[in-house]
């Protein structure tokens, strides 16, 4: 219980302290132990195990790899929800979250292709557009801020639910690739418009 006497009745908030000196105050630290962060380094954890399970053969093995993958991308919605609403947005989680993203899905394609499951060229689209949007935000980033689009959520939606198919065992074959191909058109939609989002970006930025 805090105590309340004239003086601290009185006394400014930070908004009144921010106005009379004439100079805001800077934002309150995040710490980056919060349980955004901890949900992206547990999705990064759970890579390594789906890995394993992925390889694993056996209806069980690919079953509890579902489970794992499944598991992870629920993860990755709830800690940028939390992220946003709580204002736990810290300089880890934005590097963290985006390599958490790339080597949980990277992960699942290349495993899928070296299993026999996925064509190679697949594998190529979709990691080529990821990595090389992610570098091109990089680069862009001194000039503004690419906003994530609903196209780049259809996206991910579309690429987890193909990759789900391809993971669960059974006679799938027909959905699998339809689920695919609708990923992979998107993916690479997506990634064009990110493009011209960055050129256009770019060309407006002063010399």
């Amino acid at each position: 219980m805090s105590a309340v006497g004239p003086d601290s009745a009185a006394a400014p908030g930070p908004e009144q302290a921010a106005g009379r000196s004439g100079a805001p105050l800077p934002p309150a630290s995040v710490s980056v132990y919060n349980v955004a962060n901890l949900l992206t380094l547990v999705r990064i954890l759970l890579v390594p195990l789906f890995a394993w399970l992925l390889f694993t053969e056996g209806t069980a093995g690919r079953i509890a790899a579902l489970a794992v993958f499944a598991a992870a991308s629920i993860t990755d919605k709830i800690d940028g929800d939390l992220a946003r609403r709580y204002g736990l947005v810290t300089d880890f989680g934005k590097i963290a979250d985006p390599i958490a993203d790339k080597a949980l899905t990277g992960t699942a394609l290349v495993g899928l292709s070296l299993l026999g499951e996925l064509w190679w060229w697949v594998t190529a689209v979709i990691m080529v557009r990821e990595l090389g949007i992610t570098v091109l935000r990089l680069v862009v980033l001194r000039h503004g801020v690419i906003p994530a689009s609903k196209g780049g959520k259809l996206k991910t939606m579309l690429q987890i639910i193909a990759i789900g198919l391809f993971i669960l065992p059974g006679p799938l074959g027909p959905l699998r690739w339809a689920a695919m191909a609708a990923a992979v058109a998107v993916t690479v939609v997506t990634g064009v418009d990110y493009v011209v989002q960055a050129w256009r970006l770019r060309r407006a930025a002063p010399a």
